[in-house]
Order: C-alpha cells, then structure tokens, then sequence
C-alpha cells in the first residue's frame, strides 16, 4: 500500500515554505506562553536587549539606532519613508518587483515626489540608470532598494546602490525585509541613513514588529517629517530616550518572543550560521525541482537564498491550486506566483527547516505530480 509523505513542525503545524511568516521553533513559541507588563522592569529590559541586538547585527552600533515599530514590515517601510523623506524631498525608488511598487504607493499617498527606475522582475535594479539619474537631477534627496525582491527571489546589488548613492551625496533607504538575518549588510560598508526589517523574517520570530535601524544624525533631522502620529520614528526614539517605553501599547509577546529567536541566531552562527542554512535549502531545492523538470525564474547568479520563484509547468495536467492542496495535505504550505512576466509559484527556503525538511518537500512534490498524472520531464519545448 502506497504511504503519502507526510511533515510538520515541532508543534505539529505544517512547514511553512514561504518569506514570512514562517514555521518558527519551538522554543520561540514557548516564549509567548507568559504575560509581561509594558512597563516591567523585565519587558524594558528585554526590549532594550533585542535593539542593541538588531544593530549589532549590521555592525551599526556606534552610528545607528533601532527604532522599533509596532506592525508588520510594511508599517516599518511605511514609517521610513515618511519620516525620513521631508515634504521637499524626492526619491529615486528603484523597483523590481511588488515590494518596490509598494514602495510608491506609499510615497504617493504621503505625497512625496519620486522618480522611478524600474526593470523587470526577473532582473535587478538598474544601479547605470540610478547613476545616470543622480547626475541629472540634483533635486533627488533619497534613493530607495529593496534589498531581497521575493517577488522572483532576486538579490539586487545593494553594495554597487549604496556606493552609487554615497558618490552623488543621496541618503539611502532600504528595505532588508526578506534578508535581514541572513545577507550580510554592514553599515561598515553599506552606508544607509535607514533600513527596514521585521521580526518573522530570517530572525525566526514571530509577526508583529517591525524596526527601522537609523543613522543617528539623520533622525535627530526627521523631527516634522512624519505624515501620521503612529509611525513617526522620530517621535517614537524621542520616547525611548526620555522614558524607556513605547507611546502606545507594544506587541509584548512579539517582543519577547523575537528576543528568543535572536538568542537562538547567535547560537547558530549568526548572519553566517544562519544563511549558511538558508544556502544549504535553497541549493536541495532547486537542485530538486530542476530534477523533475521544473524551471526557476532566475539564475543561480541572481537567486537569494530567501525564496524560488518555479515557472509554471504548461502540462494541462498541472493545475496549481489542485498541487497547493495536495503539498498542503502532505504538510507543506507553498506560496502562489506574484510576476507579471510569467506565472509561477514560489517555495521558500527560510525558517526552522533544514536539509531533511526540503528532501522531504521534493519528495512531496514528486508524489503530487505522480497523482495529477503530470508528465516528466515539466520543460517546456523549445
């Protein structure tokens, strides 16, 4: 009798192969199981702990603070751009990808003035044309990246943007989201005025906080930026420097919580340990599916190991919402394509799995594609 692949987590929940939120441990979850006042000694000191661990993270100690904010990674993005960019300024946003045009929507709606360079999603951002734009136009105060684009998985060269702004004398902003934690990024050499990550990323919390790592001189600057209360990140320091606690009502558990998944970080090895692991699935995983057939969006040169975007097989067989249930049953949770350029779907390589758990995912799909009667090999003919 034929037995179906079955996984789960170390609670029992299915394996969560996407950007976040993402299958966490155990011992993250069981941080949560206890109640903290938000002006206990305890939480303040806890929450003063993960800060300073945030920016010794990116090497960024003695130049940045971490400001947090209450909210998914979004709200962090949101409160970046809109503290940091004055009603005068104007801001090269580099897209894409979803992320980047998200990126506009919300200048758009604070009314900030941008100009965007955009390429397609399954390339990276075009740091000539950032170049070429810096010199044309001196009204451009701030330049926008998103560090890891998981709309396709591509890793943009945020090394070359940061050297190109710093050249032409631009504040830089980024969006780390999906890299923090597992990509380098050193304000040692990556000079940023801000960048935006959050807790159920590659730190392996859970959702519910986000923070924005700021260089010191340029956030004392930001004070009258902000286009709404709750995401003033200059107010929100201003607070902890004078009180120690949040202006309004913190995600405590989150906090805690992020608290014992960067404890659990550090016991991995840090950046290095923890994308060392990251590298090792998303090698098993693409290794994988190119067995089978399938065909990734990128190439190796341009993939992070953060997510695979697969191009949708052409086999009539291959119905993605029938092969999502199926992985689903089997206790695997996949995430659906978000391209414009091609329909796709996406498997993430992030989160408390390791190499067992994705040959187990590759396992799972061959038993799926066998029950849908999809032919071998998937490519498409040329």
């Amino acid at each position: 009798m034929n037995t179906m692949t079955r996984a789960a987590s170390e609670t029992g929940d299915p394996l969560l192969l996407t950007p976040g939120p993402l299958t966490t441990s155990r011992s993250v979850k069981q941080a949560m199981v206890h109640d903290w006042g938000s002006r206990d000694d305890g939480f303040i000191r806890i929450n003063r702990e993960v800060l300073a661990r945030v920016a010794e993270l990116a090497d960024a100690t003695q130049t940045h603070v971490t400001v947090p904010m209450q909210g998914s990674g979004t709200f962090a993005v949101e409160a970046m751009l809109t503290s940091f960019v004055p009603a005068g300024g104007k801001v090269a946003l580099l897209v894409n990808g979803a992320y980047g045009h998200r990126a506009k929507k919300i200048l758009d709606i604070a009314r900030r003035a941008v100009v965007a360079i955009e390429t397609a999603e399954d390339k990276p951002v075009d740091v000539a044309a950032l170049d070429r734009l810096l010199a044309a136009d001196k009204t451009v105060s701030h330049v926008f990246v998103v560090h890891c684009e998981t709309t396709s998985g591509v890793l943009n060269p945020l090394e070359q943007v940061s050297a190109t702004a710093a050249r032409h004398g631009r504040a830089l902003l980024i969006d780390a989201m999906s890299a923090f934690g597992a990509i380098p990024l050193s304000a040692k050499t990556i000079r940023f005025d801000a960048m935006a990550a959050s807790s159920n990323k590659c730190l392996e919390g859970v959702p519910g906080l986000g923070f924005v790592l700021c260089r010191k001189e340029a956030l004392a600057k930001c004070k009258g930026n902000a286009t709404s209360l709750t995401l003033d990140l200059e107010d929100q320091w201003s607070a902890f420097e004078r009180t120690g606690q949040y202006r309004f009502t913190p995600p405590i558990h989150v906090i805690v919580a992020l608290h014992q998944a960067i404890a659990e970080h550090a016991a991995e090895g840090g950046v290095a340990g923890r994308g060392g692991r990251y590298s090792a699935n998303c090698r098993i995983l693409i290794e994988g599916m190119r067995a089978l057939g399938f065909e990734t969006l990128l190439p190796d040169a341009l993939q992070a190991p953060i997510i695979v975007t697969f191009r949708m097989p052409t086999d009539p067989a291959f119905v993605f919402q029938a092969f999502y249930d199926k992985l689903k049953a089997r206790g695997f949770i996949i995430y659906p394509g978000k391209l414009t350029v091609a329909d796709s779907f996406r498997i993430g390589c992030i989160g408390r799995i390791g190499g067992d758990q994705m040959r187990l995912a590759l396992q799972a799909v061959t038993e799926v594609l066998n029950e849908l009667g999809v032919r071998q090999p998937l490519r498409r003919a040329a």
